[in-house]
């Protein structure tokens, strides 16, 4: 079998990544593309196995990605799908490597933060194209021995024939062009001293690259003052891990502490609460819950509907849309939040896609738009907040365009990881960097009141007690004292009633 060598390197006039391409991988975080996007890699981060890879100084994240690379054998402009593959002269073994730390300065072009020498190794192997079936190849991936990553080209979101005929239509395709076809889940970080080792066979045939080899080893020279220099934060760090929990980090969205701190007490503390530190306008307004006796809490991923127009409703409303997508790769505990512009005359949710957000552990879905089904979707145990019930499917009133996007809901604007907390009153938005603090406050806040509830009880007058004055508040702390703040109660269960906010 031939093998990757030193001309091989020098034959490549461009390097074309593509962004996100395996399921697992759009699943893992959570956002699945409609069509394929790129991104280029400096020829010169190409490299050959064995040949290892320097970490620069100041840098923590340099993460791999083990991917299937084509080769191109044939030009071509405008090149048909039906006949990409005989484009492609050669299969090899790729490692797509990055540093996080300089994402940030790239502005999402990825020039310095994937086009370090070394960053792009081949091989060892060129398994000709003609060969093997497209449909059949397998991408292993393995760090300081052990298995990381193990896909095939089944999984792909898009084949390798769209892939190089989308590329072809605005440049041609040369021969000695590498394509980088995308990373199944699995990808992390390698530290110095590790060892990848990336493999590219067919499994059918036999036929393999061989393992691509490249070790790392700290750079030792500093960043220079001129330039962006290394910058991560937690965000960064989970996506180059590939989770919270590698990352060493809390798990994504809300801890249980938070969540059953958010839904003991009710919206109505906790937006008095708000408003006290400046945040009026946070309420998702005019929705109905089909089931108001229950209080949710939880992270919020967001989806954004346009007006309809019929000639692109062809291309983003059937199939595998966007509205499927997101609702697909829904993580437990996490809020959907769909943005429909207020109009409730077509339904944004039936009762299928409920049904798979419930299955997939979501604990609410919100829209200011209608929903179909409403019998059925009132049935779930999910709470789904709506506008009103409507007939009408999608399509009439709707295009689902964009997913995990700052949107517009209910009068509200809503960013993706916001925590979403609401019960029979209506709905919150809570910005994550004070949640806590809410919560603990209104707990507290709550805790006040039932001994104002109790002293009204009693026949006490309101003046003087509602908000407590100094003589009060000397009598509310010695009613304290004898008994103890209550602690954040469980979260009311399908059926139960919500405490309002004024209950002990």
């Amino acid at each position: 079998m031939e093998q990757v060598s030193a001309d091989t390197l020098k034959q490549a006039g461009k390097v074309i990544a593509v962004h996100i391409a395996y399921r697992s991988r759009a699943e893992q975080r959570g956002r699945t593309p409609a069509l394929p996007s790129y991104f280029l890699k400096a020829t010169s981060s190409l490299s050959l196995s064995e040949a290892g890879v320097e970490r620069p100084a100041g840098c923590e994240l340099l993460a791999f990605e083990g991917e299937i690379a084509l080769v191109i054998g044939t030009a071509g402009r405008r090149i048909s799908p039906e006949a990409a593959w005989s484009h492609v002269q050669h299969i090899t073994a790729a490692n797509d490597l990055g540093v996080y730390d300089l994402k940030y300065a790239d502005k999402g072009s990825n020039v310095r933060s994937k086009s370090g020498d070394g960053f792009t190794p081949l091989g060892p192997g060129l398994i000709p194209a003609a060969t093997v079936d497209p449909a059949g190849l397998r991408i292993r991936t393995w760090l300081n021995g052990a298995l990381v990553q193990d896909d095939s080209s089944t999984d792909l979101l898009f084949p390798f024939s769209q892939i190089v005929a989308d590329l072809s239509q605005l440049m041609t395709l040369e021969p000695g062009d590498v394509i980088l076809t995308g990373t199944p889940a699995g990808s992390s970080v390698a530290v110095p001293g590790d060892v990848m080792e990336v493999e590219v066979d067919e499994p059918a045939s036999g036929l393999s690259t061989g393992r691509l080899r490249t070790s790392v080893v700290q750079g030792r020279t500093p960043m220079a003052v001129y330039g962006n220099g290394p910058r991560s934060t937690n965000a960064d760090r989970i996506d180059a891990w590939g989770s919270p929990e590698a990352a060493g980090l809390p798990p994504r969205g809300l801890s249980e502490d938070l969540r059953r701190k958010l839904t003991s007490v009710g919206t109505a503390t906790l937006s008095s609460q708000l408003r006290r530190r400046g945040l009026n306008n946070v309420s998702i307004d005019g929705l109905a819950s089909t089931r108001p006796g229950v209080r949710i809490a939880g992270p919020a991923r967001t989806l954004r509907f346009v007006p309809n127009r019929e000639d692109l409703f062809t291309g983003h409303g059937g199939g595998y849309n966007a509205q499927k997508r997101i609702i697909n790769s829904l993580h437990d505990g996490e809020v959907l939040v769909m943005e429909a512009r207020g109009d409730p005359s077509a339904g944004t949710l039936g009762d299928v896609l409920a049904l798979r957000a419930q299955v997939l552990g979501a604990a609410a879905v919100v829209t200011d738009g209608g929903i179909r089904d409403s019998v059925e979707v009132a049935a779930l145990d999910l709470p789904v907040f709506h506008a009103g019930a409507h007939p009408a499917v999608l399509g009439r009133r709707h295009i689902p365009w964009d997913t995990d996007m700052t949107i517009s809901c209910g009068g509200a604007t809503v960013q993706p990881g916001d925590i979403i907390v609401g019960d029979a009153d209506g709905l919150l938005v809570i910005p994550p960097s004070c949640a806590e603090e809410v919560a603990d406050a209104a707990i507290a806040q709550e805790h006040e009141e039932t001994f104002i509830a109790e002293m009204v009880a009693q026949g006490h007058s309101v003046e003087g007690l509602f908000p407590m004055d100094e003589q009060w508040r000397a009598r509310f702390t010695e009613w304290a004292a004898g008994r103890p703040q209550v602690s954040p109660r469980p979260n009311p269960g399908p059926g139960s009633p919500a405490e309002g906010a004024d209950a002990p």
